[in-house]
C-alpha cells in the first residue's frame, strides 16, 4: 500500500467529472490496491472521507467514513463506494462546517440535506444501498460531489465563513 498525493485546489483533476467505472475493472489488482491506497492515505491525513480525483485517479471511487464510537472507542468505518448516486430523503437541510484535504487548513458552513441515502457499488462489484443522517451524510455528499468536479466552496451560500483553520479555532469555535 502507497500514501498518495493529494490534488490542492486549482488542479483541473478536482473540476472534472470523473469516469464511470466499469464492472469488470473493479475486481483488478490495480483498481483494488487504489482502493487499498485511498485507505491508507485518508487515514495518514486524518480524514473522514476522501474520492480518487482528490489523489489525481479520475474515476467514480470514493470512500464514506463513519465516524462510530468515543473516547478509547472511537473508530471510523471506511465504505468504499463505486459509481455511487446519493438522493436526498428529507427537505430537512443543515448548515454546518466542513474542510477539505484538496483544502488544506481551510473551513467554510454548507448547507446539505441533513438524511440521504447513497446507492453504488462496493469494492467487490456487489450493489449496496444505504441511508445516512447528520454527519455521515455530509461526508457522503462531500465525498460524492468530487466525482462531479464540485468542491465544498462551490456549495457554501456565501464565503464569509470561509476562513483558515487557525483563525476557524480562534474565533468560529466555542471555548
Amino acid at each position: 500500500m502507497s500514501i498518495l498525493k493529494v490534488a490542492r485546489l486549482g488542479h483541473p483533476v478536482l473540476r472534472k467529472p470523473a469516469r464511470k467505472v466499469e464492472p469488470a475493472e473493479i475486481k483488478s489488482p490495480a483498481f483494488q490496491k487504489l482502493v487499498d491506497d485511498l485507505i491508507e492515505t485518508m487515514r495518514e491525513y486524518e480524514g473522514i472521507g476522501l474520492a480518487a480525483p482528490q489523489v489525481h485517479e479520475s474515476v467514480r471511487l470514493a470512500l464514506i467514513g463513519i465516524d462510530e464510537g468515543e473516547g478509547k472507542n472511537h473508530n471510523i468505518r471506511v465504505l468504499p463506494v463505486v459509481n455511487p448516486e446519493v438522493t436526498p430523503l428529507s427537505k430537512t437541510t443543515e448548515e454546518d462546517w466542513e474542510g477539505c484535504l484538496s483544502l488544506p487548513k481551510m473551513r467554510g458552513r454548507v448547507v446539505r440535506p441533513d438524511k440521504v441515502q447513497v446507492r453504488a457499488l462496493d469494492r467487490r462489484g456487489n450493489r449496496v444501498e444505504f441511508d445516512l443522517e447528520g454527519y455521515s451524510a455530509r461526508v457522503a455528499q462531500h465525498e460524492i460531489d468530487h466525482l462531479d468536479g464540485i468542491l465544498f466552496i462551490d456549495r457554501m451560500k456565501s464565503f464569509e465563513t470561509l476562513c483558515f483553520l487557525e483563525e476557524y479555532s480562534k474565533f468560529w469555535t466555542e471555548d
